[in-house]
């Protein structure tokens, strides 16, 4: 069996152009969709053409124009999207429900990956406003790939490293201090994270796998299924040193965050999840979903003590 034509939507993002490198590392005819919207960012623009000269094919398509959409589908065989949605999100899921739309007439997909690469959102129908908008949109994107029949895999990601590790799990932080740390709550509960690289990596191996065919790829490391407090303990160890720390309760942090703004708020409910909760690690996969790091033990995944290391 061949290996899959794969169109990248949201090539040059954070995820996306990670997504790109991977797909041609594992032999993929791999395309990436150049919005004509891209305009005068040279950045994004060079960054295309690197890709290019590494092998990938520009495939143009626009949003506004659903033909073109169609087209640039009909060359592969997956569509996998990580278009983001930090500023706004329900453009962010307009944009979605249109490639659905072009994906749907063009009848040819046999695996699509909508934009997710986070939590779960069908494990989040309580979560609470207004950071449930965002699984509540993802839920609607679900909605409308299985209405249409598209043959799926949802990829749950859980915390980014470069975020999340880098700041020892506080937000506001990509750097780790060496001077200080907040825990959440008693900083126990267990999140889990994962290189970025790595989530490309998996995703990527996903694609012709048969066993992910409308199932939840869930990016659970063992080695990295840690707390907020055993994350410190290993750059403490790394930096010889112990930081000062401090506490903030579950009604401290929703109240500190009442006065923010709606953005900022929304990113915030998803830390209260995941770190009193422990939304990303509370629960046992079953039968919908797979685990990664048991489907694929052959990619060395980077350990978190290993990340870490980057900051000395």
């Amino acid at each position: 069996m061949g290996k899959s034509k794969v169109l990248v939507v949201g090539g040059t993002g954070y995820i996306g152009k990670r997504l790109v490198k991977a797909s041609l590392a594992q032999g993929h005819e791999t395309y990436v969709l150049h919005r004509p919207e891209i305009g005068v960012d040279i950045e994004k623009v060079q960054m295309l053409l690197s890709f290019k000269e590494q092998g990938a094919r520009l495939v143009e398509g626009s949003f506004s124009d659903h033909r073109s959409l169609v087209d640039a589908v009909k060359q592969v065989d997956v569509v996998i999207c990580t278009i983001s949605g930090v500023h706004i999100r329900s453009h962010h899921i307009l944009l979605q429900l249109k490639l659905v739309d072009a994906i749907k007439e063009a009848g040819n997909i046999k695996r699509f990956l909508p934009s997710e690469f986070g939590t779960d959102p069908a494990r989040m129908a309580d979560a609470l406003e207004p950071g449930r908008v965002t699984f509540d949109e993802k839920m609607l994107v679900r909605k409308a790939i299985q209405d249409a029949g598209i043959p799926h895999t949802y990829v749950s990601a859980n915390c980014f490293a470069g975020y999340f590790v880098g700041g020892l799990g506080q937000p506001g932080r990509v750097i780790p201090s060496r001077e200080n740390v907040c825990l959440f709550g008693d900083g126990n509960v267990k999140a889990i994270y994962v290189d970025e690289d790595d989530i490309a990596t998996y995703t990527i191996k996903t694609i012709d796998d048969p066993r992910t065919l409308n199932k939840t790829l869930y990016l659970r490391p063992p080695e990295n299924i840690l707390s907020q407090r055993e994350l410190v303990q290993m750059w403490e160890k790394l930096i010889g040193k112990e930081l000062e720390k401090t506490t903030i309760s579950e009604q401290e942090f929703l109240a500190q965050i009442k006065g923010l703004d709606y953005v900022q708020q929304v990113g915030l409910i998803h830390y209260f999840h995941i770190y009193f909760d422990g939304c990303l690690a509370n629960f046992e996969i079953g039968d919908e979903g797979k685990e990664a790091s048991q489907l694929y033990p052959e990619v060395n995944y980077t350990r978190v003590k290993d990340y870490l290391k980057r900051y000395l």
